[in-house]
């Protein structure tokens, strides 16, 4: 994605209507105890579509309206939402968690991967619509299948004779 008027007019629209929602609207749906979070989903949808750079200023972005918007400790929310930005794009990574972990624990991590799956399906289709104008390469659509020729003998399609 080159840095034009255009994305970052795009990028930034996308950044503050979900800091919006989810400062709204998401923060108080709860199901079974777990909220969706959805700046995590757009910033790693930027990073997916755009690139590991552009992830991370998203992150910081994102993270720094989230920070003002609560009144928090500003920065907190930057910097994990930088490093979100970066590592999806850019590195693969594992979590091991050798400490116990309660089932209210498990049960809430479960539920919030699965709320946060059903919007990511939309959310990522979104971001792509609205961002592809202005990426640098065109991200790989379907391919489709070549139509078959039936010029030939039976048997010996694609020979013209």
């Amino acid at each position: 994605m080159t840095l034009s008027a255009s994305s970052t007019l795009r990028v930034g629209l996308l950044v503050l209507l979900g800091v919006v929602l989810q400062v709204s609207g998401f923060a108080q749906i709860q199901v079974l105890g777990a909220t969706p979070d959805l700046t995590p989903l757009i910033v790693a949808a930027v990073a997916l579509w755009a690139g590991s750079i552009p992830g991370s200023i998203t992150g910081f972005c994102v993270g720094l309206l989230i920070d003002l918007a609560l009144g928090q400790n500003v920065g907190s929310s930057s910097l994990v939402l930088s490093a979100v930005g970066y590592a999806f794009a850019a590195v693969s990574f594992m979590l091991e968690i050798e400490a116990s972990v309660s089932a209210l624990v498990l049960r809430d991590a479960v539920v919030t991967t699965i709320l946060n799956v059903v919007i990511a399906v939309p959310l990522f289709g979104l971001v792509r619509r609205v961002i592809r104008p202005v990426l640098l390469a065109k991200p790989v659509g379907r391919r489709r299948r070549a139509a078959t020729r039936e010029t030939g003998p039976l048997g010996l399609r694609g020979l013209e004779i």
